[in-house]
């Protein structure tokens, strides 16, 4: 089953993977008003830090349950 579909029936049927979907969402906002910003100051560069750290341990938290349901509906077939 491809990665896309596999985010999509975990959308709809697993509410820890759509919290960190929704909480993953919100960090690449925040860094999209930051980044449209003509100047950053020394606190909006940590926070853009932050923001990059926290979206990528979301993403690979994501990642990991997608795999996780890969090998669980591999498993029933």
């Amino acid at each position: 089953m491809k990665e896309e579909k596999i985010k999509e029936i975990l959308l709809q049927q697993n509410e820890d993977f759509k919290k960190i979907f929704m909480e993953h969402q919100q960090c690449e906002q925040a860094l999209s008003e930051l980044w449209a910003k003509s100047f950053l100051s020394e606190e909006d560069k940590l926070r853009e830090k932050q923001l990059k750290k926290k979206k990528l341990k979301l993403k690979d938290e994501m990642y990991r349950m997608i795999i996780q349901f890969e090998r669980q509906t591999e498993d029933h077939e």
